[in-house]
């Protein structure tokens, strides 16, 4: 008589609860200062608590997890920043991505309701560009400044920007893609298109940013119409995610519309999936993250992107990856 195979261990489902905590930490961490008040130095449990005017008991256990997660260390005199944590997440610092974590506020809590969307068929998290009260809003785009920073830097190194002389981003939020360009592309002329409401934001985020000068300011939605001008190179980056089927279809549609007769267009985003749907593992998580924000976002296949953008008229489709590990698709406009 055969063996009954043996009963698995409980591994992985323990290994998935355990990985939880630490990001919860770090949440923490960035929310109250911890790795700021650090910086350079190595303090006592004290004497960060007297910086940051909290509990020194409270903040203890708070620290000691950090150590536990890699992301701080214990010296001789006390605690102090490991080096990731001492490159992006002191404040101040060139590399500072902590801002990041205004957005993951709102993901995360999004996250913890995947089953309600599911149970209710509708997005438990609602999150309305057009709606959201201002100063929501306003926390969302500072979340998302440092990225698209980041990705605008990025792009200025991976692109070849012979005879690019105009570009615009495409539903850009707080406009930084754009500026992470102008670092190294100061004559670039360059057009942020949003929603009205969103495109005040995005002032207000960009008013004492020099390389925002010159800026061109465009209210409108790419679902409904192009751009009103023709450009160079367009950038839609975390904008198909967020829409359904049918209107991305339109906003790649309308984005060919916008660019000149050999115009290249780019498009990023954690919502990009392998034809097989489960990887890379990023946007297959994400796409519930989408369910749980938007009324129809999803993370869709590259096969999907492929036929909109052939139907679109785009030719040169390719897939690639960005330095940070995202994908990124390319197309050209004949």
């Amino acid at each position: 008589m055969a063996s009954e195979s043996a009963i698995p261990e409980p591994t992985l489902i323990q290994s998935l609860q355990a990985s939880i905590a630490p990001a919860f930490a770090m949440h923490a961490g960035v929310m109250l200062g911890v790795f700021t008040a650090l910086g350079n130095t190595t303090l006592t449990g004290a004497e960060v608590a007297g910086a940051l005017n909290v509990d020194p008991r409270r903040l203890e256990r708070l620290l000691y997890a950090l150590v536990s997660a890699g992301l701080l260390e214990i010296h001789d005199t006390g605690f102090c920043n490991g080096p990731e944590a001492a490159t992006y997440l002191v404040q101040g610092k060139p590399g500072y991505i902590g801002e990041e974590h205004q957005l993951f506020d709102e993901l995360w809590r999004a996250d913890l309701l995947t089953a309600t969307s599911i149970r209710e068929g509708r997005p438990a998290a609602k999150h309305d560009f057009a709606t959201s009260d201002p100063e929501a809003s306003l926390a969302f785009f500072r979340g998302t400044a440092p990225s698209a920073l980041s990705f605008g830097r990025r792009l200025a190194d991976m692109i070849d920007f012979e005879g690019v002389h105009s570009a615009i981003d495409i539903g850009g939020g707080p406009g930084h893609s754009l500026i992470g360009l102008r670092e190294t592309k100061p004559d670039l002329q360059v057009t942020l298109l949003e929603l009205p409401a969103n495109i005040m934001l995005a002032k207000t985020l960009l008013a004492d940013e020099p390389l925002a000068e010159g800026l061109r300011f465009e209210a409108g939605s790419i679902v409904e119409a192009p751009s009103s001008i023709t450009h160079d190179l367009a950038i839609l980056k975390a904008v198909i995610q967020v829409l359904s089927r049918e209107d991305a279809a339109k906003t790649i549609r309308n984005t060919y519309a916008s660019l000149n007769s050999g115009g290249r267009l780019l498009i990023s985003g954690v919502g990009i999936l392998n034809d097989d749907r489960v990887s890379p593992s990023e946007a297959v998580f994400y796409d519930l993250t989408f369910m749980n924000l938007y009324p129809e976002g999803a993370s869709y296949t590259r096969r999907e992107y492929r036929d909109w953008l052939s139907e679109a008229g785009f030719v040169d489709i390719a897939f690639d990856a960005m330095p940070s590990g995202s994908q990124l698709i390319s197309a050209r406009k004949p």
